[in-house]
């Protein structure tokens, strides 16, 4: 059966609709929030919680096939083509709401991210994983979960930092974070389990602001946890502890926990591929105006450098959109796609990085400057090589799942 590469009626409405709004929502103000970082971008905010989530128009056909998670990622790409640190300060469920899709039960995403269909005001969630001696080895968790027996709840000890929209989402009443914490350090990665803690739960402390040198319109914090108590079925997935295996369905433990990157990896590689496009789109519209042509049908040896440049740049790109658009469209269909969605993050983390790297380099001075967003494209591009696993961390689960190995065995 041929592959095809055309997109549903569906995605092409989606991608003009959220081209749209990234060039005349984003673009405008988007220097103005990369200057003011901590500052909340209330017009954005408010367009996009009273009109850009509602979606774009429904296709003529509503029966028509539709290309699902593909068309998740066809908006992250579009809108990130905008501003990708005006993208992670959307309120939306975002990666807390991932990991409550990936390891909650159908009440459980029922009951948390109804107040986002529903609540009357901008709400977001939030992931917090990472700690000051945990960054990609998850096992090496050392915020602790303690269940007490006398109230039947949940209770949280801990530091956590580096978590994307978290300002929102521990201060703003119906906002959610989710915490990885471990129940029983010595069972490891068994013993690490995710937690829903509402916003404004008491022992939940916002500690402060990141500055940092892109996304800077995104809020990224520090979170405290002391005593912090939650409901008992605020745990999401079971609370038995087993060793860990990677090869086995049904654990939703730590499995559970970790199958949220498999849905946030494409959108973290989507979102990749907009910063990238934007650079490159601005750099060929550029070298245009001063009369450089990219003669695509012109002998390698008969290229110019900046000829050769582009049109690898053009490649990394197009290769990065393929591996992403495979990934997301294995994830839609239910199918296992851990491998493909490391290798659509390590693409496109890498490719993002190099495009707008050269970009600036061959803009000159004019692109070093702080004149064009061009800079701040490239500032913005490196942050899509490091979270949601970094290249090294996804090129070593590529490579463990290509040659079959275990964790232990590929170190």
């Amino acid at each position: 059966m041929p592959i095809s590469f055309d997109l549903s009626e569906s995605s092409r409405i989606s991608k003009d609709h959220y081209n749209k709004i990234a060039r005349e929502q984003m673009r405008p103000i988007s220097r103005k929030y990369d200057e003011a970082e901590h500052t909340l971008p209330t017009e954005w905010v408010d367009f996009w919680w009273n009109t850009g989530r509602k979606g774009p128009p429904p296709p003529s056909d509503p029966n028509a096939p539709s290309d699902g998670f593909v068309t998740v990622c066809i908006q992250a790409e579009e809108i990130c083509w905008g501003d990708c640190g005006l993208y992670l300060r959307m309120p939306t469920p975002a990666l807390g709401g991932s990991a409550v899709g990936a390891a909650g039960t159908p009440e459980q995403r029922k009951h948390f991210l109804a107040p986002f269909r529903e609540g009357g005001h901008p709400i977001w969630g939030a992931m917090a994983i990472t700690e000051s001696g945990a960054g990609s080895d998850a096992a090496a968790i050392e915020t602790t979960a303690d269940f007490d027996d006398d109230t039947g709840e949940w209770v949280l000890n801990g530091h956590k930092i580096f978590c994307t929209a978290g300002e929102g989402s521990s201060t703003v009443d119906g906002g959610i974070t989710v915490v990885w914490a471990t129940v029983d350090k010595s069972a490891g990665r068994g013993g690490i389990k995710s937690f829903v803690v509402p916003a404004n739960t008491p022992g939940m402390t916002l500690i402060g602001c990141e500055k940092k040198m892109g996304i800077r319109a995104s809020d990224t914090v520090s979170l405290r946890f002391e005593n912090c108590r939650i409901p008992s079925d605020h745990l999401l997935g079971s609370p038995e502890v087993k060793k860990y295996d990677p090869k086995k369905s049904g654990d939703k433990g730590f499995k559970g926990a970790m199958a949220t990157f498999d849905a946030s990896r494409p959108i973290v590689a989507a979102m990749a591929v907009g910063v990238g496009r934007a650079s490159l789109d601005f750099l060929k519209q550029e070298l245009e105006s001063q009369g450089v042509e990219i003669r695509y049908d012109a002998p390698p040896r008969e290229q110019t450098a900046i000829e050769r440049d582009v049109i690898g740049m053009e490649a990394d790109l197009q290769a990065a959109r393929l591996l992403t658009w495979r990934a997301a469209w294995m994830m839609g269909k239910g199918k296992p796609n851990n491998l493909e969605a490391s290798m659509a993050k390590a693409k496109a983390g890498l490719a993002v990085t190099r495009i707008t790297q050269k970009s600036v380099e061959l803009l000159g001075p004019l692109g070093y400057s702080r004149k064009l967003l061009v800079e701040k494209w490239m500032r913005d591009a490196k942050i899509n090589d490091i979270f949601e696993g970094t290249q090294q961390i996804n090129q070593l689960i590529v490579a463990r799942r290509v040659l079959d190995y275990s964790s232990s065995m590929l170190r």
